[in-house]
């Protein structure tokens, strides 16, 4: 198994909205590509309090890459990122790749 880490800061003023929005693509385009093992998390103690991170579990790499291909052919998800980018600190999106040890 893998932990897939996506984050991103929020833009000041603009977290309560960024994760709102975040929650919806989980909760839709990201259930309809079979992201359905996830947890999103902010910053508190000791991290960026506008960093929002989601932790989705999969099974590998391939099951990733495949939820992947089928985001490129989506354009409610290229809409989605369209819709963010004001809320978001730019280049501030990354994704880290865990695996899972025990």
């Amino acid at each position: 198994m893998i932990i897939a880490r996506w984050y991103c800061q929020a833009r000041f003023g603009h977290k309560q909205e960024l994760i709102e929005k975040t929650r919806e693509w989980w909760s839709t385009i990201g259930r309809e590509i079979g992201q359905t093992d996830y947890t999103i998390t902010t910053g508190s103690v000791g991290a960026a309090e506008s960093v929002i991170a989601v932790d989705l579990r999969v099974a590998d790499m391939a099951t990733l890459n495949a939820q992947w291909d089928k985001l490129a052919e989506r354009t409610d998800h290229r809409e989605w990122g369209k819709a963010i980018e004001p809320l978001v600190v730019s280049g501030s999106t990354r994704w880290e790749i865990y695996r899972v040890v025990e």
